[in-house]
């Protein structure tokens, strides 16, 4: 029953570095308040002009790649949202499950329709009637499909029909303009295309840009001076001229396209380089809402023209690959930037921009973490650096101050050797790869072969990488490190020499390889290179057995180093990926592989399992989404056939080896799960969109079965507690991690929830068995915390400290001291629960930090000192309260007596108590 697992909560470890940002908008009439959707990362909103940011997509939205947003103009609180981004990444890029829309400025949200588009580039509202709306639909990037085209719906959003189609499978409406005086005017540019994992083809008989006056009724294609042969278009009409219409081309002669005549006429008026680079990519132009020769193209950098569309300068902005650009129309000055480093806002026309630091967007491809404490976590931020990060700070969250940029790139594939992490290997591009000191932070390249190939066809290179080429240290011998091409590389001295210990691993298929791009745009920046290997596992059991897994779909293994290698493919699995492949830590025989189809349009889950090291394979779904790939699999090191998997939505687990599973997300939001690392009794995830990830303490999952599930009330045994400083205070909106809760973790199941008068104690015993602690239902303390009594799953934070001292009516610390109990010494300690008439105990260790260098003896002279503060401190509140009960009953017998002979003597005693 997964309600079992509601008390076992994910934790956001950041960092807080923007991710890919492909789409914004803003309110024009109030400058305060803008939306952004991220490729992965769902929806944001701001309320302070990007001050802080929340996301307002968790929860209703079942896909987390946004591809398009669309506000009403005659009425805000009416949003459109489509998902799916844009651009045709063949790597950290997902696909959207339709519209969804919002009647109450992002509160709430429903899901509309155009469930199969895949990918939605543009949505426009009438700027009278916020029913009416048009939606462009890209489609799928992998396949053709039939629901590409330019939708229509009048009843806002109940009802939608296609009012132009692509002219063949392959052709989508990738952008589209209103004219805003006239919203009968439409423009519709049409993008033929496909990606291949080994090529994009961006250009086709399909492109081209059409034009409606009719509210999209009927269509008219446009020529008059465009190319005959297109590939990505993006089209822009002035609303300060609307007879300009600018359009930004690829094709033989690529640049930027203006018609002064509302498109029956256009001329070429710039061939810039910069505004046409990797167009596949961006090609979005928006032009000026009150000035005609203003018009911005996105690119790498954002491009401003000022006469028409002649001549370009670059504007100032926080980050490169710039997506989308929307402009407040009644004052230009005011914009919202998306781009590959999240959103940004400015109020003075670009001289300055806020801050895209407060946004836990990043997109991960890996983790690793290493065996230091606090535990680090390693991977490669898209379109950033690599990052370390700690898993927890020793303040009150994890900040800017916890992590820093690794070596290699943004798509670093990390290797580290976890017991030692003084040298981190990280790679890029292509095959370069650098090796960074920890110690002194010096770096430098150990490229296995120095030739770096951007833009050169991959059949012409002496050796092919994927675009997160693998690197793994070994966990046998920390001075051998993995690196694999279309060969794996092994060196034994840090890179200073290495050898290919293998023949070429993959299908070497050459239709598969040539340029990344055509038929105008090569792509060069490595994303297209195919037939390389993508994973390495090296077996715990045995240094000489080790797994290697393809882009192009295939499983090799050896067994003797490297000497000889067996393809261990599953038969007749087809085309694929091999994106990850784990060696049980239980029986060496065993392993798991994920395989990914969706690249070549399937897109159901593939992990598969064998017994026999890759002889025999059997697909392990049931339970899985169907129409969602698995990115990993992984099994806990402590329970044979515990598995956890990562899909590109969430996370899954599963208790009988993957027989069936089961969803593992709680409040782990929706976004593609890339990797997950079990690790110090705790499960860290990498996403594709919302940074890292932790689910703290996985010792109830772990004991889990049937039996404990079906008890009335079952006590788990606690994993060790470590005294550690730092505390848990987590701010909503702030730009800082969440640190675990501080103390030891207690978990318990119930059956039901016990009745409001039936007993509910927790104890906890010190190593003599004495009760130092007290949590109880019917006699509970103020500010205590509550104790949990839900049905399932139940979690609860002993705080590693004593009862505290009797307290003083009216005298309040907050910050411990004389209030708090002593903290506990290290040793053996025992938690006691009782519900109803059933009272169970398990015991469990409390630690010294693992950094701390004083002595048990020493902590144990220092809590000693610290019990007799306690109980002096306890001593001396009672014997005040005594006096002030003393005092109190005096005080009422002088009242009460004071019309007595004798109330002046009675009054003399009580002045002399006072």
């Amino acid at each position: 029953d997964s309600s079992l697992f509601k008390a076992m909560q994910w934790r956001l470890i950041g960092p807080f570095r923007g991710g890919r940002a492909v789409t914004v908008a803003g309110v024009t009439n109030n400058t305060n308040v803008y939306y952004a959707g991220y490729t992965g990362g769902g929806l944001w909103k701001t309320d302070d002009a990007g001050h802080t940011w929340k996301n307002i997509s968790d929860g209703f939205f079942k896909s987390s790649s946004m591809g398009a947003i669309g506000i009403a103009e005659s009425d805000p609180n009416v949003i459109y949202v489509g998902t799916g981004e844009h651009a045709v990444r063949g790597q950290s890029s997902s696909f959207g499950d339709g519209v969804y829309k919002s009647t109450d400025a992002g509160k709430t949200w429903k899901k509309i329709g155009l469930e199969n588009t895949k990918q939605i580039s543009q949505v426009r509202v009438h700027p009278q009637n916020p029913d009416i709306v048009y939606v462009a639909a890209q489609g799928d990037r992998w396949v053709g499909t039939p629901d590409r085209g330019v939708y229509r719906s009048t009843d806002g959003g109940k009802t939608w029909t296609m009012v132009l189609k692509g002219e063949n499978a392959t052709s989508g409406a990738n952008d589209l303009a209103m004219d805003p005086s006239n919203p009968r005017i439409l423009y519709a540019a049409f993008w033929d295309h496909q990606r291949t994992p080994w090529q994009v083809r961006s250009g086709g008989p399909g492109s081209g840009i059409w034009k409606s006056t009719d509210g999209g009724d009927s269509w008219t294609r446009l020529g008059g001076g465009l190319p005959k042969l297109m590939g990505k278009i993006g089209v822009a009409v002035s609303p300060a001229n609307p007879e300009r219409v600018f359009a930004i081309v690829e094709a033989d002669k690529s640049g930027l396209y203006r018609s002064d005549d509302a498109g029956k006429s256009w001329r070429l008026l710039s061939e810039q380089r910069d505004i046409v680079t990797r167009s596949w990519y961006y090609m979005n132009i928006t032009a000026d809402p009150q000035n005609e020769n203003v018009v911005y193209v996105m690119n790498a950098p954002v491009e401003k023209s000022i006469d028409g569309g002649q001549t370009f300068t670059q504007l100032n902005a926080l980050h490169g690959d710039n997506h989308q650009l929307w402009i407040n129309p009644k004052d230009p000055k005011i914009m919202i930037n998306a781009n590959d480093g999240g959103a940004s806002i400015t109020l003075d026309g670009a001289k300055s921009w806020s801050s895209q630091d407060n946004q836990p967007t990043a997109q991960f491809y890996h983790v690793i973490v290493d065996d230091v404490y606090p535990y680090r976590l390693y991977s490669g931020q898209q379109d950033n650096s690599s990052v370390v990060i700690k898993s927890r700070s020793d303040g009150a969250a994890i900040g800017p101050g916890d992590w820093y940029d690794g070596p290699g790139c943004e798509s670093a594939n990390v290797g580290v050797d976890r017991k030692n992490p003084r040298y981190v290997y990280g790679g890029c591009y292509q095959g370069l790869i650098d090796e960074m000191d920890v110690s002194n932070g010096l770096r430098r390249s150990v490229m296995p072969y120095p030739a770096l190939n951007l833009t050169e066809p991959s059949n012409e290179t002496r050796y092919r990488y994927n675009w997160t080429a693998p690197a793994r240290v070994s966990q046998h011998n920390p001075n051998v490190l993995y690196h694999g091409g279309n060969v794996l590389f092994k060196t034994s001295d840090r890179g200073r020499s290495w050898a290919p210990i293998s023949p070429d691993l993959t299908r070497n298929d050459k239709a598969t390889q040539g340029l990344g791009g055509i038929p105008f745009t090569n792509e060069g920046a490595g994303g297209e290179i195919y037939g390389a290997i993508i994973t390495i596992s090296e077996s715990p059991h045995d240094a000489n057995v080790l797994y290697v897994g393809t882009d192009d779909g295939l499983i090799q293994v050896t067994r003797d180093g490297g000497k000889s290698w067996s393809n261990v493919t599953p038969p007749g699995i087809g085309l694929g990926a091999s994106n990850n492949i784990e060696v049980s830590p239980s029986d060496p025989a065993t392993v798991y592989l994920a395989f990914r189809k969706d690249r070549h349009g399937d897109y159901a889950p593939y992990p598969m399992k064998s017994t026999d090291y890759g002889k025999t394979w059997t697909r392990i779904a049931t339970g899985l989404n169907a129409n969602e790939p698995v990115r990993v699999v992984r099994e806990d090191p402590s329970r044979r056939n515990l598995l956890y998997a990562g899909t590109e939505s969430g996370v899954y687990v599963s208790f009988n080896g993957g027989t069936s599973w089961q969803p593992f997300s709680q409040n782990l939001p929706v976004t593609p799960v890339t990797d997950l690392e079990v690790r110090h009794d705790d499960l860290y995830a990498s996403t594709e969109g919302r940074a890292f990830w932790a689910l703290d303490d996985l010792s109830a999952v772990r004991q889990l079965s049937d039996e404990t599930a079906k008890a009335d009330a079952h006590l788990f045994a606690p994993r060790a507690a470590l005294i550690t400083p730092g505390v848990s205070f987590f701010i909503p909106g702030a730009p800082m991690g969440k640190n675990p809760a501080p103390g030891a973790n207690l978990y318990w199941s119930l059956a039901k929830a016990p009745d409001s008068t039936a007993a509910l104690k927790l104890e906890i015993l010190d190593p003599r068995g004495t009760v130092i602690r007290t949590y109880d239902r019917a006699n509970a303390q103020p500010r205590a915390p509550r104790l949990p009594a839900n049905p399932g799953l139940n979690s609860f934070q002993w705080d590693l400290r004593s009862d505290a001292p009797t307290a003083l009516p009216g005298n309040i610390n907050l910050f411990g001291g004389p209030n708090a109990g002593y903290r506990a010494t290290p040793g053996r300690y025992t938690a006691r629960l009782t519900v109803g008439t059933v009272t169970q105990s398990q015991s469990f260790d409390v630690k010294l930090d693992p950094r701390a260098e004083a002595t048990v003896a020493q902590v144990a002279q220092r809590d000693s000192l610290a019990k007799l503060i306690v109980a002096r401190m306890n001593e001396i509140n009672e014997s005040i309260i005594r006096i002030r009960d003393v005092k109190d009953q005096v005080s009422k017998l002088v009242t009460r007596t004071k019309d007595s002979p004798d109330a002046a003597k009675i009054a003399d005693k009580g002045n002399g108590i006072a």
